[in-house]
C-alpha cells in the first residue's frame, strides 16, 4: 500500500501559479495511474488530472484545459500538478491518488490511498 503526502499548496491571486507535489512511499509507485482531485467547500471531489503509469497519457478536466499541467518522476516517487492562470473558482483541497485501473476513471470511489491534502486559496 503506497502512502501520499502533498505539498506546494498556499494562497495566491487570480492569474498567479502553484506548483503541487504528491510523494509516495514504497517501491510500487510507477505501478499506479496517479491521479490530483480537488474537493471545494459544498462539493464533490473531482478528478481535475491524471497520468498514467508511464506518464505517456494525462487526462484533464475541461475546467483547467490549457492551464494546468501534470507530470510524474517515477524514481523520486512524486507526481506533479503545475497549475497556471490560477482562477477564484480553483479554490479547494487538492489531493493526490492512486489506481490500478488501466482506464483513467473520474470516479472518486476507483481510486486509494488518499493523501492528507494540501489547500490552495485563488484571491480575485
Amino acid at each position: 500500500q503506497v502512502q501520499l503526502v502533498e505539498s506546494g499548496g498556499g494562497l495566491v491571486q487570480a492569474g498567479g501559479s502553484l506548483r503541487l507535489s504528491c510523494t509516495g512511499s514504497g517501491r510500487t509507485f510507477s505501478s499506479y495511474a496517479m491521479g490530483w482531485f480537488r474537493q471545494a467547500p459544498g462539493k464533490e471531489r473531482e478528478l481535475v488530472a491524471a497520468i498514467s503509469r508511464s506518464g505517456a497519457s494525462t487526462y484533464y478536466a475541461d475546467s483547467v484545459k490549457g492551464r494546468f499541467t501534470i507530470s510524474r518522476d517515477n524514481p523520486k516517487n512524486t507526481v506533479y500538478l503545475q497549475m497556471n492562470s490560477l482562477k477564484p473558482e480553483d479554490t479547494a483541497v487538492y489531493y493526490c491518488a492512486v489506481t490500478m485501473s488501466v482506464v483513467i476513471t473520474t470516479t472518486p470511489a476507483d481510486w486509494r490511498s488518499w493523501g492528507q491534502g494540501t489547500q490552495v486559496t485563488v484571491s480575485s
